[in-house]
């Protein structure tokens, strides 16, 4: 036997969806077999009415029993077509109810899973604005941004590469001077980025603006050119003189989340119904609706959609070329507030 579903459930929905029209099915096919039974019975009485006239005053008694059973006939007859008439539309309401209500039960599941994908990916980027915070105090970072002497600098370079043997979230963290110049690096062998002007980076601008080491820069996913190309989400946090939240400002540290893989990790995890996942994309979009993290890894970073938002924080809706969307936004987590980001999961029409 297989395992009860709770009520409310799509399984259990489209159960009863299913179990209606089959019983709509049979109240048309029994009340259609009344209606061949009574018109059989009209053709007999008419037949007999018939042989009635024929015998004549010996046959009047039987004649009044034909007209009788005619009546009958016409009575069962016009029972059976409202009766027909009731049950089809009974049902059909119960039909339309009960597929309402599995939509509704659908969407509201989608809208779970896309707030799950978006709360995951929430807490994993609280703890890189901890990090980066924590890593900015860090003394080797304090002193190399202080007096950036080639021992300071190659000093805070191993203590950078230390942090992130322990995070392997990140493919590299950078020390910048007040003027965005790149004095260390955590990976100096694989990225050579020593020497480098980070000045026009709009996250290096807001960093060196910050009034406090309280205080974060989260940016965009945007592909880094000098790690490779690749898709990174980038916090920065102030380097402050003794590592004090209000000591003078030294420089900033950037720190680069590997993004892709973190993310496909999230997208590809929602517990899509295994029927389901070839027609479903899971997403995870930017404040612009711009796909940073797709389940399909297609239109990363390229691809922009169209949320039903209104105003809604979530919701679903079906869309004009048969496709079902929901979306759940940001909820934020702690002291990271979001960046107006959305889960949103897409099936295909």
């Amino acid at each position: 036997m297989p395992p009860a579903q709770p009520i409310g459930s799509d399984a259990s929905l489209s159960s009863i969806a299913s179990r209606t029209a089959e019983l709509r099915t049979v109240a048309v096919e029994k009340t259609r077999r009344i209606q061949q039974i009574t018109g059989q019975m009209k053709i007999l009485a008419l037949n007999a009415m018939i042989e009635a006239q024929r015998a004549g005053e010996q046959g009047r008694g039987f004649s009044v029993v034909a007209q009788e059973v005619r009546t009958v006939g016409d009575i069962v007859a016009s029972v059976s077509r409202e009766l027909e008439d009731h049950l089809a539309q009974r049902i059909q309401d119960l039909q339309s109810e009960v597929e309402a209500l599995a939509e509704k039960a659908q969407g509201q599941r989608y809208v779970d899973l896309a707030l799950n994908a978006i709360e995951l990916i929430d807490r994993n980027l609280y703890e890189r604005t901890c990090d980066v915070r924590w890593w900015a105090t860090d003394s080797a970072v304090v002193d190399a941004a202080a007096d950036p002497s080639e021992e300071a600098c190659r000093h805070a370079s191993k203590r950078l590469g230390v942090i992130l043997d322990a995070y392997t979230v990140y493919l590299d963290l950078w020390l910048c001077d007040a003027e965005g110049t790149v004095i260390a690096n955590g990976r100096p062998d694989r990225y050579r980025v020593r020497g480098s002007s980070v000045a026009h980076e709009p996250w290096f601008r807001r960093a060196a603006s910050l009034t406090s080491g309280d205080d974060y820069v989260a940016a965009d996913v945007a592909r880094q050119h000098r790690l490779g190309d690749a898709q990174v989400a980038t916090y920065c946090a102030s380097v402050r003189e003794a590592g004090e939240a209000h000591g003078r400002p030294l420089g900033v540290l950037a720190i680069h989340f590997d993004w892709e893989s973190q993310a496909r990790a999230i997208v590809e995890g929602v517990r899509i119904a295994p029927e389901e996942r070839d027609a479903t994309r899971v997403l995870l979009l930017d404040a612009e609706q711009r796909v940073i993290a797709a389940s399909d890894g297609r239109g990363i970073l390229s691809e922009r959609l169209s949320l039903p938002i209104r105003g809604l924080r979530a919701g679903f809706e079906h869309q004009a070329d048969g496709s079902f969307v929901a979306f759940h936004a940001t909820p934020g987590y702690e002291t990271y507030a979001g960046l107006g980001w959305y889960g949103a999961i897409v099936r295909r029409g």
